[in-house]
This record gives C-alpha cells, structure tokens and sequence, in this order.
C-alpha cells in the first residue's frame, strides 16, 4: 500500500511543478488570433481618416455594417458567393479601428476574416466559421484607396 501511496505523491507532485514541454506556448498560439490587425498613421484627423476609410471600403465592395467617427471603429462586409462546397457561402469581414495618434495624426488599423458557412442537411442553416486572413492582398488595396481618398501619404 505504501508503494500506491508513494506513486500518487510522486504524480501529484509532477502534475503541480508542470514541465517546460512548451505545451502551454502551443496551446496559447493556436487559439490566439492567427493574424493581427494591420496599421499605418496617416496625417489627417480621426474623421477625415473614417470618412476616407469609408470610401475606402465602398470602393473595394464593402457595405457598411456599423461604426462611426466618434467610436473610433468601422465595421463592413463584402457581398455573399458561393463557397467550395455546394450550398456553402463566403463573405469577407473588414474592421477597422481608428485611434489619435500624437505625432501624425490617426493610426488606422485594419483586419479581414474570411467568414465561411456550410449547408448543414435537412435544410437548416449551417455553422459559421470566421478565420482571419493572411497574406492578402487586401490590406494594400485598403491602405492605398484609403491614402488616395485622404490624399495625404502614410506614415509610419
């Protein structure tokens, strides 16, 4: 019995001191969001630099969602096509947050997530996914119509 008792110690004692296995580092990148929101500062104030970010994203097809110049943020989404699968649908989800910056002016910074819906069967809707975006086009296209509509070049 003594033998039991000194293996469930020993357990117990390895389970409280952890180990350095770096299991927790890959956990916390997995479930973290996989691509940060894109900045630039431009040299206009906060409404000028919404209004043009406002252009911006109509230019590029985005309808407006929500957001304003005195929040600070803009949310807007591209039209629904057709997924991968049959029956499946694709959008495209833009943010954007707007910050005073104290040197320049504003500090856009922008995120894309690709939203992706399945057909589930029986008819109902299916579940949706949003992942973020990476390595696409789209922050340039942003960050250049957003620079043409303020007419001002980035900084930063």
């Amino acid at each position: 019995m003594s033998i039991l008792k000194a293996i469930a110690v020993s357990c117990a004692a390895a389970l409280v001191a952890g180990c350095e296995s770096g299991i927790e580092d890959s956990v916390r990148s997995a479930l973290a969001p996989r691509e940060a929101p894109r900045s630039r500062v431009f040299q206009a104030d906060q409404k000028a630099a919404y209004e043009a970010a406002r252009r911006a994203a109509e230019e590029m097809g985005y309808r407006y969602v929500r957001g304003g110049p005195a929040e600070g943020e803009l949310h807007e989404l591209s039209g629904i096509s057709g997924g991968d699968d049959a029956g499946g649908s694709r959008q495209v989800s833009m943010r954007v947050r707007l910050s005073q910056d104290a040197e320049a002016g504003t500090a856009v910074a922008v995120s894309f997530n690709e939203i992706i819906e399945t057909e589930s069967r029986g008819g109902a809707p299916g579940m949706a996914t949003e992942t973020p975006l990476r390595d696409t086009a789209l922050y340039e296209v942003f960050f250049r119509n957003l620079q043409d509509a303020l007419r001002a070049p980035p900084k930063g």
